[in-house]
């Protein structure tokens, strides 16, 4: 990964997947967003999927897809899976960043659907290195309040495409305007900053946990996918 060149922001694949659950190792996708910015060139696509289970209500309250609409107009599950995980792989061959937004999550859902899914480009996790570098802020850290605290457009949250370009907005705030040292920062530079920090964070709560006398064994290390 070393001698990768710097962040350039204005060469992202913006990444979102919702899902039918909150934990990445049983979550199957629902729709899947990519947003490509290569200079003034921007494509987005969001194709709705097919889990092939329920769709539990809590998460069609988030995505507001229900089960018959994904079984009604949904693609066949693997080979949305499969098509998301090929443009990926092209972004990085092409040289851009993949942007997520919470990438442990989205990405370990990828490796547990498709069993050999790796990271072999830049990842840039806007939520991470908003918590890395504003750690002691109040208040929430969901996109929605991140958006708000960035000063950047949130067009309708929830919507794979939508939180997928928000995201990309967020990560342009952060390394234009917020911490442009980030940009001085080749590709295995920042991957090993944000693998770090988030080992750091993810210490610390798990500490805090305990000193809670709560369970712990949930908070686990590993960025960008959870070993």
């Amino acid at each position: 990964m070393s001698g990768m060149a710097t962040f350039d922001a204005s060469r992202m694949l913006s990444f979102d997947l919702e899902t039918t659950s909150a934990n990445p190792r049983e979550a199957r996708v629902v729709t899947s967003a990519l947003v490509r910015i290569d200079g003034s060139a921007v494509d987005a696509t969001e194709t709705l999927a097919d889990p092939g289970v329920e769709i539990p209500e809590e998460a069609a309250k988030v995505h507001g897809i229900t089960t018959e609409k994904a079984r009604a107009e949904g693609r066949d599950h693997d080979e949305v899976v499969r098509e998301t995980v090929e443009a990926i792989k092209q972004g990085w061959e092409d040289g851009l960043t993949l942007v997520v937004f919470n990438a442990p999550y989205d990405l370990t859902v990828l490796r547990h659907l498709t069993g050999d899914f790796t990271v072999t480009g830049p990842v840039f996790d806007p939520l991470l290195i908003d918590r890395a570098k504003d750690r002691y802020r109040k208040g929430q850290r969901n996109l929605t309040s991140m958006c708000e605290h960035y000063g950047v457009r949130l067009d309708n949250a929830h919507e794979a495409t939508a939180d997928a370009f928000a995201a990309a907005r967020v990560a342009w705030m952060q390394v234009r305007k917020h911490y442009p040292e980030l940009a001085e920062m080749d590709g295995g530079e920042l991957m090993e900053y944000q693998a770090v920090e988030y080992y750091r964070l993810q210490e610390d709560r798990k500490r805090y946990f305990e000193s809670q006398g709560r369970d712990a064994s949930n908070v686990l290390p590993g960025w960008p996918m959870l070993g």
